[in-house]
């Protein structure tokens, strides 16, 4: 009798199952794939023809990318809890005795979403240098930055999740749109590096240990520590360290936050 009143438990890979399911019928999933193979062929056409320093192109792209994040994982968040509104009024989420497990399901589900666009962003884009002959550091510079930003990246969409839930659509697209210009500024702005030939990455600026920035920061010292190891590396290091901590912060904080959310604001 015990075990027919049981209420069935959500685990986090019946959570994460579902997420996938969901977003396989999704628009984001085609919208993710459109825009890393679309990044990855404009800027590998550009970088094939341009008179750049080869190795400083890809140090150029991965900041490009990576500055972006704030303002795409924005746009997803904000996109994503629209569905679930529009579904169901977010019933998949908080209409479930293991709350936290959902919520963090979604995070992981987006954030390997934004993983998959920028693999193949810069698969594409090290394809097309390579078949051009202008990849002298061969594809683990392109590999590190791929990284790097997917892990500058994880604490973001654990921002916007929850900036979606309480307060809607606009403004964390607002917030996102914002620490993108923070994320240029950081590295001295779009191509600085290719013209000046400096490791922006490596720039001592306040902006830099602003969240927003380190998918451009880690992104970019991925290709730059291929460049200059030894004054690059430590860097590297302690950027990457500070952002798997504030990624386990974050997703932490909006678990337990989550688990108590109440309604929130559809479009704001």
């Amino acid at each position: 009798m015990a075990a027919q009143g049981a209420r069935p438990r959500m685990t986090l890979p019946r959570a994460l199952r579902s997420e996938r399911l969901r977003l396989a019928r999704s628009p984001l999933l085609v919208a993710h794939l459109a825009c890393g193979l679309a990044g990855g062929l404009a800027c590998g056409e550009y970088f094939c023809v341009a008179r750049w320093d080869p190795a400083m192109s890809a140090d150029a792209y991965a900041q490009f990318l990576g500055a972006l994040m704030p303002l795409m994982s924005g746009i997803v968040c904000g996109l994503a809890i629209d569905e679930e509104r529009a579904a169901g009024g977010l019933a998949h989420l908080t209409a479930i005795p293991s709350r936290g497990r959902a919520i963090a399901a979604a995070w992981v589900a987006l954030a390997t979403l934004g993983a998959s666009a920028l693999a193949l962003a810069f698969s594409v884009f090290g394809a097309m240098l390579a078949a051009a002959g202008r990849l002298p550091l061969g594809p683990l510079p392109l590999i590190a930055s791929w990284a790097g930003t997917v892990l500058g990246s994880l604490p973001l969409y654990a921002i916007g999740l929850a900036l979606s839930l309480r307060l809607g659509r606009n403004a964390v697209i607002g917030v996102g749109a914002a620490g993108t210009l923070v994320a240029f500024f950081s590295v001295g702005g779009l191509a600085h590096g290719l013209m000046t030939g400096e490791l922006t990455g490596l720039a001592p600026s306040p902006l830099a240990w602003i969240p927003f920035s380190w998918p451009a920061r880690l992104g970019s010292l991925g290709a730059e520590v291929f460049i200059d190891a030894a004054r690059a590396a430590a860097p590297l290091v302690a950027t990457a360290l500070a952002g798997a901590a504030l990624s386990a912060l974050t997703a932490g904080l909006l678990i337990v936050w989550f688990r108590t959310f109440e309604g929130g604001r559809s479009d704001a």
